[in-house]
């Protein structure tokens, strides 16, 4: 499994797919790592050169500081760079949105067209809720708050009736420790990139979970009401982990978008 350096730390990535596909790079969200998108790539793998990485801070990836979403992108920028993969596509569940929009709004040169899926363009509006949330999981991890937090990130109809799913996913989330705080405090104290994306044409695809505990289908929505080549879509019977509760849906939403840009 790779680490590739770049932007001074190390990223866990990992490639599949014909060198010679249109690139796809994925990323994950918060709490998950680069296998959060297994049952997506599978889907995919045959149609893309796929590049998953997890973000500094997690998974795999080195744990160097800053954490914050502006230099998550500037990682994802030099991955690309290093990867001569640009112009790709770059697709992100959550954090991994927050990157594909400041990749869209400050280096359109490296992105054909982006996805944020489960994803805000703006300020956390939930700050009084997550920050004693982040306070807490710098004290001991998830595993005493892994309830809380798959309640934020699988929506009603996962948890209520796909355990296949879930109970891996809580076993593997309640081993997350307490270095998540730092990567945890970047998203909830992000700065919004909306307003940048008034100007950039890349086209972006929104991507609402109907069921998202997180952020709504009207955090998405504002993404498309300033971005001027993008749309929205509203998954059903997902919530905030879109990718891995309806990778069938996101797979298919991927390729048209893909063809879309393509197309110009």
């Amino acid at each position: 499994m790779p680490q590739i350096p770049v932007n001074g730390t190390t990223l866990h990535v990992v490639e599949q797919g014909p060198a010679d596909a249109p690139p796809l790079v994925l990323g994950h969200s918060l709490f998950f790592d680069l296998t959060m998108f297994d049952p997506l790539v599978e889907l995919l793998q045959d149609e893309f050169r796929i590049v998953r990485y997890c973000h500094r801070g997690q998974g795999g990836s080195a744990r160097d500081a800053p954490y914050d979403m502006d230099t998550l992108a500037d990682d994802a920028a030099a991955l690309i760079e290093t990867l001569g993969l640009g112009p790709c596509h770059y697709a992100g569940n959550s954090m991994g949105g927050f990157i594909a929009l400041r990749l869209a709004a400050r280096r359109p040169d490296l992105v054909a067209g982006v996805a944020a899926i489960g994803s805000s363009g703006g300020v956390e509006g939930k700050k009084a809720e997550f920050d004693p949330l982040v306070d807490a999981l710098g004290q001991g991890g998830v595993a005493p708050l892994v309830d809380t937090v798959m309640h934020i990130m699988f929506g009603d109809t996962t948890l209520a009736s796909r355990p296949e799913l879930t109970e891996p996913w809580r076993a593997r989330l309640a081993e997350v420790g307490t270095d998540i705080e730092g990567p945890a405090r970047g998203v909830v104290h992000r700065e919004a990139i909306l307003g940048a994306l008034s100007a950039t044409q890349v086209p972006i695809l929104a991507v609402a979970g109907a069921e998202d505990h997180a952020y709504s289908v009207a955090d998405s929505q504002a993404i498309v009401d300033v971005a001027p080549n993008a749309r929205l879509e509203i998954v059903q019977e997902a919530g905030h982990s879109v990718s891995l509760e309806r990778p069938d849906v996101v797979a298919d939403l991927l390729r048209a978008h893909v063809r879309e840009a393509v197309a110009g």
